[in-house]
């Protein structure tokens, strides 16, 4: 389909290394920030805020957040995997922000 996607595996959250995001905005001009965590006080919101400070007049949309949904975690795996973002979830999401 065309779409290419730089992905950048955060390994610690302390200290942050937010240098690297920042540099695939400045190439991409696009964020799409994943996390297992409920959306609301989220570690992606520090992420986002962060390149929102720093890029953001890189940014040819607006960055996206995909997080789990906003219920308690279940403990059965079914139930789990509606809960947390999957494949099919972020593609399509990606697929919205690039209006394809």
């Amino acid at each position: 389909q065309g779409i290419e996607a730089e992905v950048i595996d955060l390994r610690s959250l302390r200290p942050l290394d937010i240098e690297t995001s920042v540099k695939s905005v400045e190439k991409t001009g696009r964020a799409v920030v994943v996390e297992e965590n409920w959306k609301t006080g989220g570690f992606g919101a520090e992420i986002s805020s962060s390149l929102q400070e720093n890029v953001f007049d890189y940014l040819e949309s607006p960055i996206i957040r995909i997080c789990g949904e906003e219920v308690p975690m279940p403990y059965n795996q079914k139930l789990e995997s509606i809960v947390i973002p999957n494949s099919n979830r972020v593609v399509r999401e990606i697929k919205g922000m690039l209006e394809v």
